[in-house]
């Protein structure tokens, strides 16, 4: 070929690579708003789901981010795990997904899908544990809860836990929650210990822990707990046995199943180490988990004469300051029994 022709022949071929070159650029272009679009478009989801991202998926590693897609697909999420994948590397966050359980909104965009992802607000969860409750219950509640993960090591010491609310997210350990009510229950004691009423009848925190409880259980109405706490600081500067009716019940039970049963006369003359019918002053330990307020009552407790206080048949008690009232109480109370 002649150097005149392949002056010819190069004009021409550079002239179509400039022209192809300009058609991929162009195609590329269209591609990639098409991808931003649909990346930014409402979600084919058609209502409102809960999708849980397992911990230990290699969510910096791309295969890591691909099960993710995965995962969002089946759901319905997204309908393209490619442009996810793009759009998450591109947006530079593809390293910043967390695992989790999160709630995705129906329509939900895959640029908002990854900002859920990356936010790592998972859906909370809430147990209860009643006040009142003994540390076997506790455990049983924790273990009927299928959001909580794992075992509990052993059964916490009865009185060590404080009854809340917890909240938690999907995979938290039940012993994270036995944890957490031990640390609050510490940190209760001991603030409102340091700020309780002087001359009390109590040497220590764990008096203090151990006088709650039997108020817990002496009463659920919150009003009363002060006044009921007055009372058996009135009989423990008296002397008087405390003779409360839920410590002979644990000392038959330990806290282990509820007693199932009335006391008996037997009962009542039993010789264990929580009858406080049969033994003077203050039981080894707790007789249950006690909550804030009873605490409160204990620490704080209402100026008082009275020394007896008996059911009144309304879910209150009937106070009395001697024998001979409290007697009159109690035939009232038999009598609204025998109704």
């Amino acid at each position: 070929m002649s150097e005149e022709s392949n002056k010819t022949t190069r004009p021409a071929f550079l002239k179509w690579a400039s022209f192809f070159l300009a058609l991929l650029v162009l195609v590329a272009a269209i591609l990639a708003y098409t991808a931003q679009v649909r990346f930014l478009a409402p979600g084919p989801l058609q209502q409102d789901v809960s999708v849980l991202i397992p911990r230990g998926a290699g969510l910096e590693k791309i295969t890591g981010l691909l099960e993710k897609a995965g995962l969002l697909e089946k759901e319905g999420i997204i309908d393209d795990a490619l442009i996810f994948q793009l759009g998450a590397r591109y947006t530079q966050r593809s390293k910043n997904l967390k695992a989790g359980e999160y709630l995705f909104p129906a329509q939900v965009s895959m640029d908002q899908a990854i900002a859920i992802l990356e936010s790592g607000k998972s859906i909370a969860y809430a147990v209860t544990i009643p006040e009142g409750k003994t540390s076997q219950e506790i455990v049983d509640i924790l273990l009927a809860e299928p959001a909580l993960e794992g075992t509990i090591n052993q059964t916490p010491q009865e009185g060590s836990l404080l009854p809340e609310t917890y909240h938690f997210v999907r995979g938290d350990s039940r012993q994270s929650i036995i944890d957490r009510m031990q640390a609050d229950l510490t940190r209760t004691l001991q603030d409102l210990w340091d700020k309780r009423q002087e001359g009390l009848p109590l040497k220590s925190p764990q008096e203090a822990l151990i006088l709650a409880s039997i108020v817990e259980k002496e009463t659920g109405v919150a009003s009363e707990r002060p006044l009921v706490a007055g009372v058996f600081v009135n009989r423990l500067n008296k002397s008087m046995r405390l003779q409360s009716d839920p410590t002979v019940s644990y000392g038959i039970t330990l806290g282990k199943q509820p007693l199932g049963r009335s006391l008996t006369r037997a009962d009542l003359k039993a010789l264990t180490a929580y009858n406080t019918y049969t033994i003077d002053g203050l039981p080894p330990g707790p007789i249950a988990n006690v909550g804030r307020s009873a605490l409160e009552a204990v620490m704080q407790p209402a100026a008082t004469k009275y020394l007896y206080f008996v059911a009144d048949g309304t879910g209150g008690h009937a106070f009395a300051r001697t024998l001979k009232e409290h007697n009159k109480n109690v035939r009232i109370w038999r009598s609204v029994q025998m109704k």
